[in-house]
């Protein structure tokens, strides 16, 4: 009961897969909302998460601690071999500066801008999703991506709520 005796009997290398997905995005008003997308991208094996900064973004402050472990948590429940890097929140203008993925792509829900499905893109390649915060980007957001060489995508014909799109973007 007080101790333990372990024999490692052999070991492997499982190489990480080198395709990278990264979303980037909005923490929600709602802690638990947001929590429960990290948990579900991580079953699902996003790579990345970086907590996005926008304009709209209601929560500013986040408990990375209490983050990074619902992470562990996940990735043992669904027995996953690399934890997600989380990075500290970033503001929008910061995030978009610096992406040299190869797929760069802004979920918005601006009708006037003419929007490619992301399930009909070719997503081989490292790839990079911003997904706003509720209330979407701002179009000054959106033309800054834009400029940035981010694409414009959908992902569907309704209106998701925030979490929903992160976990629809890392499905697709």
């Amino acid at each position: 009961k007080k101790k333990c005796r372990v024999e490692v009997k052999g070991y492997s290398y499982i190489h990480r897969d080198p395709l990278n997905v990264c979303i980037a995005i909005s923490p929600l008003k709602n802690a638990s909302r947001f929590e429960w997308f990290l948990e579900k991208a991580t079953e699902i094996g996003v790579n990345e998460i970086i907590p996005l900064l926008c304009t709209r973004t209601e929560k500013h402050h986040l408990r990375m601690d209490r983050l990074q472990g619902i992470l562990v948590s996940a990735m043992l429940q669904s027995q996953q071999i690399w934890l997600p890097v989380l990075r500290e929140p970033v503001r929008f203008s910061e995030a978009i500066s610096h992406q040299t993925m190869e797929n760069k792509w802004i979920a918005h829900c601006d009708e006037k801008e003419e929007r490619s499905e992301l399930a009909d893109l070719d997503s081989r390649g490292n790839s990079i999703i911003l997904i706003g915060p509720e209330g979407d980007f701002t179009s000054e957001e959106v033309d800054q991506a834009l400029g940035k060489g981010f694409k414009p995508v959908s992902l569907g014909h309704t209106r998701l709520r925030t979490e929903t799109a992160g976990i629809a973007a890392a499905v697709m």
